[in-house]
């Protein structure tokens, strides 16, 4: 007995609706986050020794920002059409971006701290 799958632009159940919302939400937290933290560092940590240290840190933030935010819209549209044709949800990309920006953010920030 085969499974009948939901017509094409069916209505999803409110609860996957507003999952999703949410996630896309937490996406824009996480960049308001990263700004926030670029404007921090520009404004109140001492300057490093490397002159252009404590710039070139406040930019990543802002510029990660600035990605994080920019994906995170086109990223509930795909999942929510995703859910209303009823098919897979796409792949998330921006996992392994985000990743692995911080982790280079967080080595570069830990070098600053160690040896300048």
């Amino acid at each position: 007995m085969a499974t009948e799958r939901p017509p094409v632009d069916h209505e999803p159940d409110y609860r996957f609706t507003l999952a999703n919302e949410r996630t896309f939400l937490a996406w824009i937290r996480t960049a308001l986050g990263l700004l926030a933290a670029g404007v921090a560092v520009r404004q109140l940590v001492p300057p490093f020794e490397v002159p252009w240290a404590t710039t070139a840190l406040a930019v990543a933030c802002i510029a990660l920002a600035v990605l994080v935010a920019g994906m995170s819209f086109p990223r509930w549209r795909r999942v929510q059409a995703a859910m209303r044709a009823g098919a897979a949800l796409p792949p998330n990309p921006l996992l392994v971006v985000l990743t692995v920006a911080v982790l280079a953010l967080a080595g570069f920030a830990a070098a600053l701290a160690v040896f300048a």
